[in-house]
């Protein structure tokens, strides 16, 4: 009889590994065979679209402004002078912020960078594009597992971005700093409207990072990270300097204050808040020296600046008074700064109450460009300008969406923001659909009286769950109908 166990065990061990190398073999083919593609009626599209900016930006307004977009990597809600921090000193950036507006209700369109960049670039809420994951490097562990599973390792080369909208209207551009949205073409940065691009493709946290100029490694990894700060400014000096006699956009996508944080030597240990205080201190004054640049070239009154971040704060830095923080779809993991400057058109002073996002910075860019929005995709964002310029008018109320990769865990419309039942796993990572531990909910929060969402009032205004579920759901309906948004 223990022969004929040994046996059966035996064959069973035997089956096992069969299973599993056959298993192996399935999935290193999946991710062999591998391959993202756009059809060819959305590229065709976007050409077509593209094509009708450039026609509309041979009658340009007068007055239509130079832009730069700032963005850090990872900075909290709470960590700026202007939005009521008292650690890292800030000088610069609450000098710009006191020059123009602050907006006090301002969210990134994910709580994770890759989604947020996808989402600020294309005005879309980041679902659309299918780029809902954190990408990685090719290659990567990460990276298998989501050609394993068909996921999208890029954004798709048929979404239209704020770069490709004002190159086809006649703007000089240059990306400078990290990309994060693919590390392949047909999704490269110079893909994407950019005429020139020096940064690196992932977050600092990531392995291999080279630095790059256009297509081409400029240094092999591992990058001296403390220069990173320091060389992404002087391009982007560089680039105003080369464009000042045409319109221009620049991006400057900061590498920091994400994790492994790197401070120059010029900065190292002199801030009271640590090494975040110091890299903070780096940031800022690359800040500064963008705006002195302007104002050197006598520009300052012909650029509209946008500071904001991709998301709330990781393990260092300030969500404020706000609960959570990245990757939760909380407040501190999706409310960020938003500081624009216009001397001469966005009246100093203001702090802006009303709702935004980063997927308004595309239609708000074009707007004021003299731009259509492409015609033919859903652009989620809306024009802000109407307040940032004072024109007595204020935003319509609309839901802004709480995505944590495809699954959607919460709206805000006005005051009340509504959270569906999900599982909830306070601190790092939270929120994650693939983490059903302590499910907890539905809830009902009143932002304008408990910002840090402590209160569930969903048993007094049972109505308004109500009104923000079917907001959610229909949503919902209207994405599985036509996933990508087209409107041909």
């Amino acid at each position: 009889m223990l022969r004929g166990l040994t046996r059966f065990l035996g064959s069973l061990v035997l089956l096992v590994l069969v299973a599993a190398l056959i298993g192996a073999a399935w999935i290193a083919l999946r991710i062999a065979r591998y391959e993202q593609k756009e059809d060819f009626d959305s590229m065709r599209s976007k050409v077509t679209a593209l094509g009708a900016l450039s026609e509309a930006a041979k009658t340009p307004p007068p007055d239509r402004p130079n832009l730069v977009v700032i963005l850090f990597d990872d900075l909290g809600y709470g960590d700026l002078g202007a939005y009521r921090s008292q650690a890292p000193a800030t000088p610069r950036l609450d000098r710009l912020a006191a020059q123009g507006a602050v907006f006090e209700n301002f969210y990134s369109a994910a709580p994770y960078c890759t989604p947020s960049r996808a989402g600020l670039l294309t005005g879309r809420w980041p679902i659309r594009t299918g780029l809902t994951q954190i990408v990685f490097p090719t290659g990567h562990p990460f990276d298998r597992v989501m050609r394993a599973y068909g996921r999208p390792t890029r954004l798709p080369a048929d979404e239209i971005t704020l770069a490709d909208a004002l190159h086809a209207g006649g703007y000089a551009t240059m990306l400078v700093g990290k990309w994060h949205l693919g590390n392949e073409a047909p999704s490269l940065p110079n893909d994407f409207g950019f005429d020139h691009y020096f940064g690196v493709l992932y977050s600092n946290d990531m392995q291999p990072l080279p630095l790059w100029r256009d297509r081409e490694l400029v240094e092999a990894h591992p990058v001296d990270q403390r220069t990173l700060t320091r060389r992404y400014t002087d391009e982007a000096v560089a680039f105003i300097e080369a464009s000042r006699e045409r319109q221009f956009f620049l991006y400057v996508a900061h590498s920091f204050p994400h994790e492994p944080l790197h401070a120059s030597e010029a900065q190292a240990g002199k801030s009271p808040a640590g090494t975040y205080g110091d890299v903070l201190a780096d940031l800022d004054a690359s800040t500064g020296a963008i705006v002195d640049a302007l104002e050197r070239l006598g520009l300052a009154k012909r650029t509209l600046v946008l500071v904001t971040s991709d998301n709330g704060p990781w393990y260092e830095g300030s969500a404020g008074a706000l609960r959570g923080r990245k990757n939760e779809v909380l407040e501190g993991g999706m409310r960020v700064p938003l500081i624009a400057r216009w001397p001469g058109h966005i009246p100093a002073g203001q702090r802006i109450e009303d709702v935004a996002a980063s997927i308004d910075l595309l239609p708000t860019a074009l707007g004021l460009a003299g731009l259509p929005l492409p015609a033919d995709r859903i652009v989620d964002g809306i024009d802000l300008s109407p307040v940032l310029l004072k024109r007595g008018a204020e935003l319509p109320e609309r839901p802004i969406f709480y995505y944590h990769d495809r699954s959607l865990y919460a709206v805000r419309s006005g005051r009340w923001k509504a959270h569906r039942r999900h599982g909830y796993f306070g601190g790092f990572a939270g929120d994650w659909s693939v983490v059903p531990l302590l499910p907890k909910g539905p809830w009902l929060f009143d932002l304008r009286r408990d910002p840090d969402e402590s209160y569930d009032i969903s048993a007094k205004r049972p109505e308004e769950l109500s009104r923000l579920e079917g907001v959610m759901s229909r949503f919902e309906a209207d994405l599985a109908a036509n996933p990508r948004g087209w409107k041909r």
